[in-house]
């Protein structure tokens, strides 16, 4: 994807998280290809296409969609993904435990939510002391060591998460790396980061400039690159260094608390960072932030934020985690950087779901060592300076074309306009006009009550959704065809080559050699190019049922929603009779659709409503007919009394938290619902169960106590 396409996706991302689900799932679907394309260049590239801020910005704007509705939370969505896939050139070492990234703090506030949900979760009281570790986030490479009875067995790179690069001679070339440990668990991953010291990349940049090489951006790059060397005696010439911080699978304890480990850790031989304190509060975790960041300029490596983590090492298996990151640590990032200059113009960009984003186009300005030239302006009731409440923002000053306006950026994906300069704004600057038609097909815009975003009504008629569409079902978490990205896309496109999913499928068999050939001789192709083209697309000729339903691009049904739909149903045609028999929105169809849990009548709507209009349906058969689509995996449940069971949980419970029970719940393989129907297996009612459990007493639904519940589980 080229750059001006990944920053026209990003410009119009708003402040705060949408309320309505359509719009959540119209900005996460938005946001999967640009993180897909970021990953790529960050963890694989070594030439980041976005800033550290911009990166953490993006992800935090997708956590916030999924605060807001859980529905949306998917393993499979790039959001919810860890890394990039690993690099061709090296060869592949599966993790034995996944390696995870972290969560992102940006201000008090969000600490202090951190630790509450914390509390929430375990059911501790707010003046029950829990205690963290506190440590620098260092801006580097992840990497993990295997040690097998004391010895350096491999080394890989985080990757995806699953599956790193195998890094493991070049590893053995940093000092900071023991080559074998006395007293160590006979097998022990130690974790940590790979970085490179502000002096000693001076060094070996001026060193790179002497001898003609090209200088390295920063000293993540300089790090990761010389890790990433084929050849060891290169790395072996770059100064890296490596702080231990964490661990993965263990034949034995390092410790009971994460304190105490990483002094297993120091006792063995490895380096952790000086920095790292035990906090007992929330107040102590913001005082030693605040110590760190005054220390940063003079540290002599580059941090980008402090991590907070439960110390108490059982606590941390209790809260378990994520699907990408643990919920017992988080990263506070540092603060925000802001930079006056011109809004030249505003643009309008039309998204799949016909959206339509205003866009500032700035005089270029440097905010924070990045270079910005955009900035989003969300919608009409941003510009014109109100909320979508009618209440005023920015004291109610609109914005128009050749204002002077404040920019910031707080770990954000592109800049926000803070402020505007009504000094210095000219004479002839007028109120901006939002578009009453689409600027890419004429059709009408609407603007549907209770939504701030207006859409186009074109529909399949313009160009703009077409292409959108066709990009989300390629993206990495639908489809996710090698070679066949947004760029490539758009030029089949233009060509008349593939106008919707199933074109994709009869390319090759479709257009003769003469076309071929046109394709080979466009710029970036050849008969290589196009040979790989062509065996990735047979390869995803099968394809899971979640990434099946997550690419037909069914409003309000995103990666979180498909891979849910997808575990509940089981296949493909069971999915699919259970959506048209949903289909008169009444009746207990449509009732067990909407209970189960996570959907609801918007989802159900858009549901049904996609599997009957006429068009969208007769474009997909002819797409399923070119699939094998893969049933999905269902959860290693031996022995469980629950697996495949539908379960409710109502009224208070008091051994557990609701979140906790769910998440037992569904790792022993049942599904949970939020609302009783006929297909309710069983109800685990609470003290005050209310509507539920009479509903299920007439359904002769099983019911049973919080006690019984945990009876049944353990056994």
């Amino acid at each position: 994807m080229a750059q001006t396409k990944i920053t026209a996706l990003l410009d119009t991302l708003p402040d705060e998280a949408p309320d309505a689900v359509a719009d959540a799932q119209d900005w996460l679907e938005r946001i999967d290809p640009v993180l897909e394309q970021a990953n790529q260049a960050y963890h694989l590239d070594d030439d980041p296409i976005l800033s550290d801020q911009q990166f953490d910005r993006l992800k935090r704007f997708a956590a916030a969609i999924e605060a807001k509705h859980p529905d949306l939370i998917s393993p499979q969505r790039v959001t919810q993904q860890v890394g990039a896939s690993p690099k061709a050139g090296f060869a592949k070492l599966k993790h034995q435990q996944r390696m995870m990234s972290l969560g992102n703090a940006f201000d008090e506030s969000d600490v202090i939510e951190f630790d509450a949900s914390l509390r929430r979760f375990l059911n501790i009281a707010v003046n029950d002391t829990l205690s963290y570790t506190a440590e620098p986030k260092i801006d580097g490479l992840s990497l993990s060591l295997r040690f097998e009875n004391g010895a350096l067995i491999s080394a890989a790179t985080r990757g995806d998460g699953i599956t790193g690069e195998d890094v493991t001679a070049n590893a053995r070339t940093i000092s900071d790396i023991p080559q074998t440990l006395s007293g160590a668990p006979d097998i022990l991953e130690v974790r940590g980061e790979v970085y490179m010291s502000h002096a000693d990349f001076q060094a070996l940049n001026a060193r790179q400039a002497s001898s003609g090489g090209k200088p390295f951006a920063n000293p993540r790059n300089a790090a990761a690159g010389s890790l990433r060397q084929l050849d060891p005696t290169i790395t072996a010439a770059r100064p890296l260094r490596f702080f231990a911080y964490s661990w993965g699978v263990l034949s034995a304890p390092l410790g009971q608390s994460q304190t105490g480990a990483l002094a297993r850790l120091a006792d063995l031989g490895f380096s952790t960072n000086p920095l790292t304190a035990t906090c007992s509060s929330v107040e102590d975790l913001l005082d030693h932030y605040a110590t760190i960041n005054t220390a940063r300029p003079d540290l002599g490596y580059d941090i980008d934020g402090v991590v907070y983590k439960v110390d108490d090492l059982s606590l941390q298996e209790r809260l378990g985690f994520r699907s990408t990151t643990p919920r017992w640590a988080i990263a506070h990032k540092f603060a925000a950087e802001e930079a006056v200059t011109k809004l030249e113009r505003i643009e309008i960009q039309v998204g799949r779901t016909g959206a339509l984003s205003p866009v500032a186009r700035l005089t270029p300005v440097t905010v924070g060592g990045v270079v910005v030239s955009n900035a989003t302006l969300h919608n009409a009731d941003y510009i014109a300076g109100r909320d979508s409440t009618g209440a005023p923002i920015r004291d109610g000053v609109d914005i128009r074309e050749g204002d002077w306006v404040t920019i910031y950026r707080a770990g954000d994906v592109i800049p926000k306009v803070k402020d505007v300069d009504l000094a210095r704004r000219p004479k002839d600057a007028h109120p901006y006009e939002f578009p009453t038609t689409c600027p890419e097909c004429g059709s009408d815009v609407v603007r549907e009550p209770g939504e701030a975003v207006a859409r186009c009504t074109g529909a399949l008629i313009c160009p703009a959704q077409a292409v959108e569409k066709l990009k989300h079902f390629v993206s990495r978490a639908a489809f996710d065809i090698d070679g066949l990205g947004a760029k490539q896309v758009e030029a089949f496109f233009d060509m008349d080559w593939v106008r919707e999913p199933a074109d994709i499928f009869t390319l090759k068999a479709n257009h003769g050699p003469g076309q071929m050939q046109q394709l080979k001789s466009l710029e970036g192709w050849g008969e290589t190019s196009a040979n790989n083209l062509f065996d990735a697309i047979e390869d995803r000729r099968t394809i899971s049922l979640a990434r099946l339903i997550f690419a037909l691009g069914i409003r309000h049904v995103g990666e979180t929603s498909a891979a849910m739909l997808a575990r509940h149903f089981g296949t493909w045609q069971a999915f699919r009779t259970a959506i048209e028999a949903a289909r008169d929105h009444d009746g207990p169809d449509w009732e067990t659709l909407n209970a189960i849990d996570g959907v609801g009548q918007v989802m159900a709507g858009a549901l049904v409503d996609f599997f009957h209009e006429d068009t969208a349906r007769a474009a997909m058969d002819r797409l399923v007919e070119h699939l094998t689509i893969e049933a999905a995996e269902a959860p290693t449940t031996d022995g469980s009394a629950v697996a495949g069971k539908t379960v409710v949980f109502t009224g208070t419970l008091e051994q557990m938290t609701r979140a906790e029970a769910k998440a037992r719940a569904e790792a022993l393989g049942a599904k949970v619902a939020g609302s009783v129907s006929a297909r309710t297996d069983i109800l685990v009612a609470g003290p005050g169960a209310g509507s539920k459990l009479k509903k299920a007493q007439d359904l002769g639904v099983d019911v049973m106590s919080e006690d019984d519940w945990l009876a049944l589980i353990r056994t």
